[in-house]
């Protein structure tokens, strides 16, 4: 009986679904934080009248984002390979419009 190493997935399909639903669990926690992003600065215009300057809390937020969304386009370029390994690249473009 063969077993199949939890670390090391073989199956193309299986790893592209995986990736597929770690950019939208990102791309969720990307929504969240461009909402915290929008109530912090709104905060600062309301504290700060005077002071154009943002809270420390918002500059880490949008590090925090920014960093999520090279993720997602380094994800996005994974599984953009795994299908042109697979010999669909024209399914590749059409599936990443969506």
């Amino acid at each position: 009986m063969k077993y199949r190493r939890h670390f090391a997935p073989t199956d193309r399909a299986w790893e592209l679904e995986r990736i597929s639903a770690l950019i939208a669990d990102i791309d969720r926690v990307v929504r969240i934080l461009d909402s915290d992003i929008a109530l912090e600065k709104e905060k600062a215009r309301l504290l700060m009248c005077f002071e154009p300057v943002l809270p420390p809390l918002a500059t880490a937020l949008i590090a925090r984002r920014d960093k999520l969304k090279e993720t997602i386009a380094a994800l996005e370029r994974r599984i953009i390979d795994l299908q042109e390994a697979n010999g669909s690249p024209e399914r590749n473009r059409e599936s990443l419009a969506e």
